[in-house]
C-alpha cells in the first residue's frame, strides 16, 4: 500500500476539561483530514541561506590570528563539539584549518567520526572523511577502521565495503567494523556476516574479543544455533572464553534459540557475575516466559548486592504484571522512587504503568501516569493498553485525543495499540479514522498493523476490507495469514477459512500453533472431522500438543464432532494440566449431553486443586441450565462468588436467571436480577 500523503498530520484539537475523567463526548473526530499550517511537534527548518563561513572573531574575538594559538587548544574545541554531537560547528572550524593549511590530529578526528556514528550523521561523515583524505591520514589503519564502522553505522554498507577493499593490512581492526555495520543492520544482514566471518577464517585472521562479540550477537538475533555452538567451540580452543562479554553473548544467543539448559550452565560458569551478566539471565527467562524463574534471579542478584538497574527493571515491570505479583511491584516500585534518578526515566514510568494495569489495579496506574512530570507517546499508549486490558474501552479511544492535546503524535504501536480497542467496541467510524491516519502518516505496509485493521474491520461484519488489506500485502507473515483465517472464522465463513489455511500450508509461512487452533475451531463449529485429523498430525508432527490452547481445541473439535473417547485419550496424555485443559474436556463431554460425567470433571478438577476461571464457570453454568441442573446451578454460582471471588459477568447471570424462570422459581430469578442490575 503506497503512502498517500508525506507530509505531517496535523491532529484536530477538542477543547475538553483538564481532568480527562470529566470528559464525555464519545462523538469526537481522532485525526483531522484537512491540513495544518502550523504543528507543535514540526521539525525546525534550516535556512536556505548558505551558512557565514566561520571566521577567526567566531572562536577567538580580540586574539592573535588562529594559526598562531597553540593548535592543541583548537583540537579540543573541536573535540568539545564532537562530544556534544555539533558535527556542524566543528565542521566550520575544520574548513577554516583547512584554509589555513593547520593539520589535525588522528585522535580528533576519531572523535567526529564517533559522533557521526551516535547521530547517524551520514553527510558530515562524508565531510570527514574528505578531512581525512586533505591531512594525508587516509592510510591510518586506525581510522580506516573507524571510517568503516561510520559507514556501516549510517547504513551506507557499498561505501564501507569499497573502503574495506582498499586496506591491504591484514589487522583484525577494520574486519571488526564490517563485522559490527552487519550487526547494527539487522538480521537481514546474518548471511553477509557469516560470509565475512568466514572469509576472516580463511584468511587466518586472528580474531579478538570484539570479533567474537559481534559474530555472537548476530547468530543469537538469527536464532543459529549450530553456528554459535561452533563459535562456542572456537572459543574455548582460542582460550577467548573466560571474557565476561563473551560469555554474556553465548548466554543471550542460548536463549534466543530456546536452548534454557545451556544458558544456565553458561550462567553459573561466570566467577564474576556483574550486573550485565545478570541482566542478560533475567531478560532470557522473561522472554523464555520463565516469569518465576526470572523474580527469583531478581531476588537471587540483590542478595548478592548487585541491585537492578533501568534495563533490568524495564524487564521485570512486565514479568510482575503477567504473574500479578502486585506487592512485589509495589517493592520494586519503592525501590524506583528511592533511586531519584530511575524515577524520572519515562522507560521505567511506562512499565510501572504496564505493570499495575496488567494486576488490575488501574488506579495506582493512574497514579504514577499522571503524577509524572513528564510522558511521551510512549507512556500514553502504555496507559491506553491497561485502559483496554481492564475493560475501559471508552477511555482506553478517548486517550488518542488526550495525548494529542498534549502535543504528542500517535506512532505505529500507539496506532496497534487503539486497534482492537475499536473492535471490541465496533466503533467502525473511529476505526476508519485511524485507518486514515495510518496511511497519511505511511505507517503502512506495517504487518502488525495491517493484521490489526484487518481484525477491526471482520469484527465489524467488514470481511471485504479485510480481504482487501490481506490481498494488498506483498510482504506476509504468520500473523497476518492468522488474522485473515480468525477473520472467516468470527464471520462464520469457513470453508473460506480453510482455503486460506490451504494457502498457508504452500506459502513458506508454515502455519504456527495460533493458527492450527484458530482452524481447529473452524473445525469443531462444521463438525469437520476429517479435516481436523489431518490438523492433529500436524500438530503432532510440531509438537504443538503440549501447548494448552492448542491441545483445548483439539478436546474441543474431537468433543464437537462426537469423539469423546479421543477427548478423554488427548487430556490423560497432557502432562502438565491446567484450567484451559480441564475447561476443554468438561466442554467436549457438554457437547455430547453427557451432562453428569462433565460436573464430575468439574468437581475432580476443584480436588485437585486447580482454580477455575470465568469461562470455566461459564461453560458449567451452560451445561447445567441444558441438563435442568437447578439446585447444583445455584451452587456453583455461589462457589463462583464467595469462594473463588470472581465476578459475574452478564452471560453468567443471563443462565443462571434462564434457568431459574425455566422451572418456575421466579422469586430467586428477580433476585438474580437485582443483583445483575447492581453489578452492571
Amino acid at each position: 500500500m503506497e503512502c498517500a500523503l508525506s507530509g505531517h498530520l496535523p491532529f484536530h484539537l477538542h477543547s475538553s476539561p483538564s481532568n480527562p475523567l470529566n470528559h464525555r463526548n464519545n462523538n469526537v473526530q481522532f485525526f483531522r483530514t484537512k491540513a495544518s499550517t502550523t504543528s507543535p511537534l514540526k521539525s525546525p527548518k534550516f535556512s536556505s541561506k548558505t551558512q557565514r563561513p566561520f571566521q577567526e572573531e567566531d572562536g577567538f574575538p580580540s586574539s592573535p590570528p588562529l594559526h598562531t594559538k597553540n593548535p592543541h587548544a583548537i583540537y579540543k574545541d573541536i573535540q568539545r563539539f564532537a562530544r556534544q554531537n555539533k558535527l556542524r560547528k566543528a565542521l566550520a572550524i575544520m574548513d577554516y584549518l583547512e584554509q589555513r593549511g593547520i593539520p589535525v590530529n588522528v585522535t580528533t578526528f576519531s572523535l567526529l567520526l564517533a559522533a557521526c556514528v551516535r547521530s547517524k550523521s551520514l553527510t558530515e561523515g562524508k565531510q570527514i572523511h574528505a578531512h581525512i583524505r586533505i591531512n594525508g591520514l587516509e592510510n591510518s589503519e586506525f581510522l580506516r577502521a573507524k571510517l568503516v564502522r561510520m559507514y556501516t553505522s549510517c547504513g551506507s554498507l557499498e561505501d564501507a565495503q569499497k573502503l574495506f577493499d582498499e586496506c591491504t593490512s591484514q589487522s583484525v581492526y577494520p574486519w571488526n567494523a564490517l563485522l559490527r555495520g552487519a550487526v547494527i543492520s539487522g538480521r537481514k544482514r546474518y548471511p553477509e556476516l557469516l560470509s565475512i566471518y568466514s572469509e576472516m577464517r580463511e584468511l587466518g585472521v586472528e580474531l579478538n574479543e570484539y570479533s567474537f562479540s559481534s559474530v555472537i550477537k548476530s547468530f543469537a538475533g538469527a536464532s543459529a544455533l549450530r553456528q554459535g555452538l561452533k563459535a562456542h567451540a572456537l572459543l574455548i580452543k582460542n582460550g577467548l572464553i573466560d571474557s565476561s562479554v563473551l560469555r554474556t553473548g553465548l548466554i543471550d544467543l542460548y536463549f534466543k534459540c530456546g536452548k534454557i539448559k545451556l544458558a544456565h550452565h553458561m550462567f553459573e560458569e561466570v566467577p564474576e557475575r556483574d550486573i550485565v551478566v545478570w541482566g542478560a539471565m533475567i531478560t532470557g527467562l522473561a522472554h523464555n516466559r520463565l516469569r518465576k524463574e526470572a523474580l527469583d534471579y531478581v531476588r537471587w542478584m540483590v542478595s548478592e548486592g548487585i541491585y537492578p538497574n533501568a534495563v533490568i527493571l524495564t524487564t521485570i515491570f512486565p514479568v510482575i504484571g503477567e504473574v500479578c505479583e502486585q506487592k512485589l511491584g509495589k517493592e520494586v516500585h519503592a525501590y524506583v522512587v528511592k533511586t531519584k534518578s530511575y524515577s524520572k526515566q519515562l522507560s521505567i514510568q511506562s512499565a510501572m504503568v504496564n505493570m499495575y494495569c496488567k494486576c488490575g489495579d488501574i488506579d495506582s496506574g493512574r497514579q504514577v501516569f499522571y503524577s509524572s512530570r513528564e510522558r511521551n507517546a510512549i507512556s500514553w499508549t502504555a496507559l491506553m493498553s491497561g485502559y483496554e486490558s481492564n475493560g475501559r474501552l471508552d477511555q482506553a479511544l478517548r486517550s488518542v485525543i488526550w495525548m494529542q492535546q498534549e502535543g504528542f503524535r500517535p506512532d505505529v504501536v500507539t496506532v496497534t495499540t487503539v486497534l482492537p480497542v475499536c473492535a471490541k467496541l465496533k466503533a467502525l467510524k473511529h476505526g476508519k479514522e485511524i485507518h486514515a491516519y495510518a496511511v497519511k502518516n505511511c505507517f503502512l505496509p506495517n504487518v502488525s498493523l495491517v493484521s490489526s485493521l484487518m481484525v477491526m474491520y471482520s469484527k465489524c461484519c467488514l470481511l471485504e476490507y479485510s480481504f482487501k488489506l490481506f490481498d494488498g500485502l506483498k510482504a506476509r507473515n504468520v500473523i497476518c495469514w492468522t488474522a485473515m483465517i480468525d477473520s472467516y472464522v468470527e464471520n462464520g465463513h469457513f470453508n473460506e477459512a480453510f482455503t486460506v489455511f490451504r494457502s498457508m500450508q504452500l506459502s513458506k509461512h508454515r502455519p504456527d500453533s495460533l493458527a492450527m487452533a484458530r482452524i481447529l475451531g473452524a473445525c469443531r463449529k462444521l463438525k469437520a472431522l476429517k479435516l481436523g485429523k489431518e490438523i492433529h498430525g500436524h500438530i503432532l508432527k510440531k509438537n504443538f500438543v503440549s501447548i494448552p490452547f492448542v491441545s483445548s481445541e483439539i478436546m474441543k473439535m474431537y468433543g464437537s464432532c462426537g469423539l469423546t473417547d479421543c477427548a478423554k485419550l488427548i487430556f490423560d496424555a497432557v502432562p502438565v494440566k491446567g484450567s484451559m485443559t480441564w475447561t476443554a474436556i468438561i466442554e467436549a463431554y457438554g457437547y455430547n449431553d453427557l451432562c453428569l460425567d462433565a460436573i464430575s470433571l468439574f468437581d475432580k478438577m476443584r480436588s485437585d486443586g486447580f482454580t477455575p476461571t470465568e469461562f470455566t464457570f461459564k461453560v458449567v453454568l451452560s451445561i447445567c441450565c441444558q441438563a435442568g441442573f437447578v439446585d447444583k446451578a445455584c451452587h456453583i454460582f455461589s462457589l463462583m462468588s464467595h469462594k473463588y471471588k470472581l465476578k459475574a459477568s452478564e452471560e453468567h447471570y443471563s443462565l443462571i436467571i434462564r434457568l431459574l424462570t425455566r422451572f418456575g422459581r421466579f422469586k430467586e430469578a428477580e433476585r438474580f436480577k437485582e443483583m445483575s442490575s447492581l453489578s452492571s
